[in-house]
């Protein structure tokens, strides 16, 4: 194994699971780190990240592609394997400019509501500054526009900072409408998690969906080092 080459695509068995390798990085000392996530049932659509050199010989084996096994569906109508694909197409990310599921929202929009996450979805980087007038859906546009990047796989780590009077009702109005969980970063709440982790480690790392308050940054440079190093 250890003379074997291990390339995005591939499968791998590592601690009894099986894996797809989805990115392979090189480390200071000539080392890999394999990123992967789980196929197995007991892991299945888990990320993880494995440095290669720490597995043991026989706790880390690349699958080879011949020794798949094919089998024949007997279902009537190849039921089986529509339902299967069907799986596979409803899990694909969008790949268009289109909404599939902001509108589903809880919520009652008028139709410039879906304005600003349309004009983002035309750009090759979701970036746009939502200046709208008080009362007119800012944060529902915005809402919207994450709930569309979460779908396509690009909204896995979120960070919203507002106003500390606004914070709980933003966390509110996001899981309520959109489904999307924020953890309360203020003062307490960060010493809070410092606690629970090893010293100099960044808070920011553990929860990808956070909100903080414009307070809490302003008033420590720490904090706005963690924020700065978890991008």
């Amino acid at each position: 194994m250890a003379t074997e080459t291990i390339a995005p695509g591939a499968r791998v068995r590592i601690r009894d699971a099986e894996w797809l390798v989805q990115r392979v990085d090189q480390t200071s000392d000539g080392g890999q780190v394999l990123d992967v996530v789980g196929l197995s049932e007991l892991v299945e659509d888990q990320e993880a990240r494995f440095i290669r050199e720490l597995e043991e010989e026989d706790t880390l084996e690349l699958i080879d592609p011949a020794e798949t096994a094919l089998r024949q569906d007997e279902s009537p109508g190849f039921r089986q394997s529509r339902l299967y694909m069907e799986s596979l197409l409803r899990k694909k990310a969008p790949t268009d400019e289109d909404l599939h599921v902001g509108h589903r929202a809880a919520i009652d929009p008028v139709p410039y509501q879906w304005k600003p996450a349309l004009q983002a979805l035309e750009q090759p980087r979701q970036r746009i500054l939502i200046a709208d007038a008080t009362g007119l859906g800012k944060t529902m546009e915005a809402s919207i526009l994450m709930s569309e990047l979460i779908e396509r796989g690009q909204g896995k780590r979120i960070l919203v900072v507002a106003l500390k009077s606004m914070m709980t009702q933003l966390q509110k109005e996001l899981w309520s409408r959109f489904t999307i969980p924020l953890v309360r970063l203020d003062s307490r709440g960060i010493q809070r998690i410092r606690q629970r982790i090893p010293a100099g480690h960044n808070p920011f790392y553990y929860y990808d969906k956070t909100i903080i308050s414009i307070d809490t940054l302003k008033r420590g440079a720490e904090y706005r080092t963690f924020v700065e190093d978890a991008e």
